[in-house]
């Protein structure tokens, strides 16, 4: 059993730095990179990136992130419910969980689906891209921020005294 356990939280914690990782990748660093490349009218432009790197990207962020989940789910084991429904000693974890999924499902069904219609994947008017471009962003924008609260409920778990006070069953799944 402890195996499992090690596994899970090791999958979970690599999967958890490829999306956190990509997601920062996509705001800090390919956002800008692709709005300059656009700006610039005597450089090549744009479309490499979106033709060869954001597809590729875009793959390993949405798969890493349903393999963060379910490794997180994995972990959470019996204790699943307890967590996403805030119960006694299971405050912070539930928080993580929750803005885990609500990240989940933004990648899902906000990112991707409109991702697909910037990168001509999908076929789609100009004010429908206008459109994805936006809400493509804003979902990612709003993970970003998420991520600071759920990266700092995730590093901190085994420092809390809460978890002491819970009792050696929920320590052993975490």
């Amino acid at each position: 059993m402890a195996e499992l356990v090690f596994f899970e939280r090791w999958v979970h914690f690599l999967a958890g730095i490829t999306w956190i990782g990509l997601l920062y990748y996509f705001n800090f660093v390919q956002v800008p990179a692709m709005a300059a490349a656009l700006a610039d009218k005597e450089g090549p432009g744009p479309a490499a990136i979106g033709k060869y790197v954001a597809p590729r990207a875009l793959l390993w962020f949405r798969w890493a992130a349903v393999v963060t989940w379910i490794a997180g789910a994995g972990l959470l084991h019996k204790n699943f419910v307890a967590a996403f429904t805030f119960q006694e000693g299971f405050e912070s974890i539930g928080m993580g969980a929750w803005l885990g999924t609500i990240m989940l499902f933004n990648v899902w069904v906000l990112i991707w689906p409109n991702q697909k219609k910037v990168l001509g994947m999908v076929e789609a008017s100009a004010d429908q891209i206008a459109k994805a471009k936006r809400t493509a962003l804003l979902a990612s924008r709003t993970n970003t921020m998420l991520s600071i609260p759920m990266l700092y409920i995730m590093a901190s778990h085994t420092h809390r005294s809460e978890e002491r006070r819970v009792g050696k069953e929920c320590r052993s799944r975490w």
